[in-house]
């Protein structure tokens, strides 16, 4: 026998014994209810992984709801293009800009609770598969929410609602009460090198 037709062979000796492991789990695994994901970390990526379950989410059938607590001074792709879809989508951009854009936390305070009080409605309405509350874990860190608060109606969601909250310096209780967790690292990034946001890779 070669050397190559042994690595097959070890090989597909090998993925038959995780087949084996990972059949045995997904068998295993058969609650099925509504799940909290926070995406955290300092690295790219959390808003556009929330996103992409957006549209896996409307590929289901299944209505979504996004509210955006900070961004909000200018336009992004993703806002462009679910709004093409007022009926599946229910999209709130709440924010004002990035806290040291404002420069007036009492106002960002405000906003904050002012797209909590959309958030709220919601997480109260079982017609609504997926809400996405982007950027909710930077103003659960300034304070300008109260994460028990915050953490009670989210509890109180419907039974088979998803939710998914994003924003670097997720706290403890966030992660805590979370399903699942992802933490973004930053390994390097463009911006570092002069080069600006632009159509389709927003920073």
């Amino acid at each position: 026998m070669s050397e190559s037709t042994e690595r097959d062979v070890r090989h597909k000796a090998r993925m038959q014994r995780k087949k084996a492991l990972i059949d045995e789990k997904i068998a295993q695994a058969q609650d099925e209810y509504g799940l909290l994901l926070v995406h955290s970390g300092n690295g790219k990526g959390k808003s556009s992984s929330a996103f992409g379950m957006v549209a896996r989410t409307l590929g289901h059938g299944l209505k979504v709801g996004v509210v955006q607590f900070i961004k909000g001074a200018a336009s992004t792709g993703e806002e462009t293009f679910f709004r093409r879809f007022p009926e599946e989508v229910s999209y709130h951009v709440m924010g004002e800009g990035f806290t040291w854009e404002t420069q007036d936390r009492q106002r960002d305070i405000a906003k904050a609770q002012e797209a909590w009080a959309v958030a709220q409605r919601l997480l109260s309405d079982d017609s609504v598969g997926l809400v996405v509350l982007d950027e909710l874990n930077i103003a659960l860190k300034h304070g300008y929410l109260e994460l028990d608060a915050v953490l009670a109606d989210i509890e109180a969601r419907p039974l088979l609602q998803h939710v998914v909250v994003t924003g670097r310096g997720a706290l403890p209780g966030m992660i805590e009460a979370a399903d699942t967790v992802t933490e973004m690292s930053l390994v390097k990034h463009a911006f570092k090198s002069g080069v600006k946001a632009q159509k389709g890779i927003e920073f």
